[in-house]
This record gives structure tokens, C-alpha cells and sequence, in this order.
């Protein structure tokens, strides 16, 4: 779409230039769901947009998804997304996968998990620019003095991983924007333009949205994944998995039942009895067949937002209307 509705309001931040977008929106790594497809429909529309790592396993893979990924942005902006496990273990392959991204001469990354601290050699002799994904502010400034260039906070209101500490987006804001000095995203909860304008308004440099963008049509789960979000409100989420410190926001349905009632019963029975219900290959079947019944369906509050399936141009359209009637209100 052609509209450019936000254009003319002097809205620029340090991340609009860092990436190069036209807007201060940054669509966060899903995690088997940010293909080529949804990221380059993410740069079309004026945003960024990250592939998940993760999701190709084998290198060879990874990199021709880099590669098709390029072909359909063009000149647009897109990064990969790291995600790291809280603990380096034995055999893990994320030096490997940094060089291969650097190898691929992209241009962003965005890490979350752990510390980046030791691969930021990697990156920055590379040139990369570094936008690290946390649960809360006391990680972001641990992330700021190993030399990120920016951080993206998720509060407690976010699909997948909040945290242990559970703090609210907008008190994150208000705290970010008093302890850091580079720029920083505010996520979790986010899919009105209003919140856009109020988040830059405190101080952050833009938003991250994940759950909002999850019903475009780039994004390749059934249909019926979809509809079940559509149909589900700001009360449709369940937190499991904090006996492990490893807390999660998904979906309710059979499977945040069952976790719920095995954590309740053993407390310290750690991740073993649970992994046959969280595994991440549960959830992707879910995406791959529409029965959302089953697995970890990573959803935040603001399934509230989402309305319908459309394409991810006319979502990123509506987020930038809304926020601009929000401006023209203050003004």
C-alpha cells in the first residue's frame, strides 16, 4: 500500500536510522515462523524484521534463507535473530552460526537468551549492529556495558518468555528511559499505534511487536492457528514453566493445563517430565495443522488487538493510522 500516513509528523528516532526503517516498529524474531516470506513483507512495509536462527537448523539452510531473504528485500532492511540458551552447554554452534551471518554480510542482528558479551568480537569486526532482546532493565544495562547498540525490553504482557521478574511494559519504559543511554524498544503487549506514540513519548526509541503480527498472511501457520488467535482475548494467555525459571506465555489450552498441574504437584521436579508437552516440534506441528490444542503456542495480551487476517502491510498501516491520530491528539 502506498500510504505513508505517519510521514509528515517528524517522528524519527536513533533506532528509525540505526535500521534504516521508516517507522519505529520492529517485528521481533517467532521462533519457526520469521521465514524470508514474513520478513521481507516486514521491509516492505517500512519496518524490520528478523529470521529465527533457530528455525534452520542446518547451516546450508539457514544461509539460502539469508539469501532469499535479500533477493525479495531488495534494498529494504532485515537482520537475523539468535537466540541463545540461557547456559552455553557442550556442542552448542552459536560462534558458528555469527560467522555465518557475518560471512552473509548482513547488516543487523538481534540476540536474546544469554550475555552476547563473548561473541560481540564477531559482530562488530563484522560491522553488525547489535539489537539485544531482554525481560528487564537490570539486563539491559548488563547488555549496554558489553557494547550493544541497542536493547529491546519485553514486559511481563508478551508471548513467550517475560521473565522472572514480570515487570510492566510501561513501567520498563519509564525505568529505561531513566538508566540507559542507548537507545532501547519497549515489547510485550504492544499491537495499538497508540502505544507506539506513548512509548516514544517515554523515551524509547521505538516498539517490538510479535503477537499483533502472528495473523498476516506472510506468516505461514494454518489458517486456523490464526483464527484461534483472532478469537481469543487479552485473557487468553497462561504463564507456565516457573518452576524451571524459565516462564512462558502461551496460549491456554490443553497442554498450559497440563504443565500447569504437573508444576503445581512437583514443584522442583525440573524440565524432564515437562518436555514431552513443550517441546518446541509440538508447537511447530500446531502451526503446521491448525490444532492449537496441544504444545507451546508463544502468545502475549495483546491478542486483544488482533482482529483478523490480512496482510502484513495493512496491520503495519493500521498501527501506523492509529499512531498518528495519537500524535495529532497530543499536538
Amino acid at each position: 500500500m502506498d500510504v505513508r500516513v505517519a510521514d509528515n509528523l517528524g517522528v524519527k528516532t536513533e533506532i528509525m536510522e540505526m535500521f534504516g526503517i521508516r517507522l519505529p516498529v520492529v517485528a521481533g524474531g517467532l521462533m519457526w515462523l520469521s521465514n524470508a516470506d514474513y520478513v521481507a513483507a516486514a521491509a516492505n512495509a517500512g519496518i524490520i524484521g528478523f529470521i529465527t536462527a533457530a528455525s534452520f537448523p542446518d547451516p546450508d539452510d539457514l544461509r539460502a534463507e539469508i539469501r532469499r531473504c535479500r533477493d525479495l528485500c531488495g534494498d529494504a532492511p532485515f537482520g537475523v535473530n539468535v537466540s541463545m540458551l540461557p547456559k552455553l552447554v557442550p556442542g552448542e554452534k552459536t560462534a558458528d552460526v555469527f560467522r555465518l551471518i557475518a560471512d552473509e554480510g548482513v547488516r543487523f542482528v538481534e540476540t536474546s537468551g544469554r550475555n552476547p558479551e563473548e561473541y560481540m568480537p564477531i559482530l562488530k569486526d563484522a560491522g553488525i549492529k547489535v539489537l539485544h532482546k531482554v525481560p528487564a532493565v537490570r539486563y539491559a544495562m548488563k547488555a549496554q556495558s558489553v557494547g550493544v547498540d541497542a536493547v529491546a525490553i519485553v514486559g511481563a504482557e508478551c508471548g513467550g518468555h517475560p521473565g522472572m521478574d514480570m515487570i510492566g511494559s510501561f513501567v520498563n519504559a519509564a525505568m529505561a528511559e531513566r538508566d540507559l543511554k542507548i537507545p532501547f524498544l519497549i515489547g510485550g503487549g504492544v499491537g495499538q499505534g497508540s502505544q507506539i506514540a506513548a512509548a516514544v513519548l517515554m523515551g524509547a526509541s521505538g516498539v517490538v511487536v510479535g503477537t499483533r503480527f502472528l495473523v498476516a498472511e506472510e506468516i505461514w501457520a494454518h489458517d486456523n492457528f490464526k483464527a484461534a488467535l483472532v478469537n481469543a482475548t487479552e485473557r487468553d494467555t497462561a504463564l507456565i514453566l516457573q518452576s524451571v525459571r524459565n516462564t512462558v506465555r502461551s496460549l491456554k489450552n490443553e497442554t498450559t493445563e497440563i504443565v500447569s498441574k504437573m508444576e503445581a504437584e512437583n514443584p522442583n521436579g525440573g524440565i524432564e517430565p515437562l518436555l514431552p508437552h513443550v517441546s518446541g516440534k509440538v508447537g511447530r506441528k500446531a502451526y503446521e495443522t491448525g490444532d492449537v490444542s496441544r504444545g507451546l503456542l508463544s502468545a502475549g495480551q495483546s491478542l486483544t488487538f488482533v482482529d483478523k487476517i490480512e496482510p502484513l502491510a495493512e496491520i503495519v498501516l493500521r498501527l501506523e493510522t492509529e499512531m498518528a491520530t495519537a500524535i495529532e491528539r497530543l499536538r
